[in-house]
């Protein structure tokens, strides 16, 4: 019994890294439609969310059969517990990514994101967060995480930056208010990707301390 359960813990793990990598992806595909105002590969980013979402339902469900078919004791109780907090917050960075997409398919063609230069590090920032809270997770490296949750100041104060600048275009050019409101949704967006990248991170912590008695 427990040889199968130590499978499916395996098999667990393969579905987190797969979905990793696929909203990593699509973060990074969402990125540069952004950057070079692609709406073509915004519109695939906005049709593979749906894929994303079927990866939650799937990996939700093993997460269930090992809760109620294997009956884990504690330690493994806290793996897959943080596995399906993490796989929601996964779930959502995908759905920001399609978020981003559509900003962008919205703005089309205009260049006036190369006026921002804090959205531009924002998305930068973000992406090294995610990458290395997933990172975390795979490698089950403490440190890597507790240095992504510090990092989320980072991206906390280029929103504030994004949203000064902002707030100056509409007053200088109001006639660019509703193209200041897209930019400013798009910032938040990564802003938001910043807080589940640190919520991962969290849980990430949570399953390495099962090995500590934390």
């Amino acid at each position: 019994m427990r040889s199968k359960f130590e499978e499916q813990l395996k098999e667990l793990n393969r579905e987190m890294i797969e979905m990793s990598n696929r909203i990593v992806q699509s973060i990074a595909d969402a990125v540069e439609a952004l950057n070079d105002r692609d709406v073509s590969l915004a519109k695939r980013i906005m049709d593979s969310d749906r894929e994303i979402d079927h990866q939650q339902k799937k990996i939700e469900r093993t997460c269930f059969n090992l809760l109620v078919q294997q009956q884990p004791v504690a330690r493994d109780l806290r793996t897959v517990t943080a596995a399906m907090k993490m796989v929601t917050d996964m779930e959502r960075i995908g759905d920001h990514a399609a978020d981003i997409s559509e900003m962008t398919i919205l703005m089309g063609q205009d260049n006036l994101i190369e006026n921002f230069m804090c959205i531009k590090r924002m998305s930068a920032e973000t992406m090294l967060m995610l990458n290395h809270a997933l990172e975390a997770y795979v490698e089950k490296d403490r440190k890597k995480a507790e240095e992504v949750i510090k990092h989320d100041d980072i991206v906390d104060e280029l929103f504030i930056d994004a949203k000064k600048d902002i707030i100056k275009l509409v007053i200088e050019n109001p006639q660019e208010g509703e193209k200041a409101m897209d930019l400013l949704m798009v910032a938040k967006y990564f802003e938001r990707i910043g807080d589940h990248a640190t919520n991962i991170s969290e849980w990430v912590i949570y399953s390495i301390n099962q090995n500590t008695g934390e």
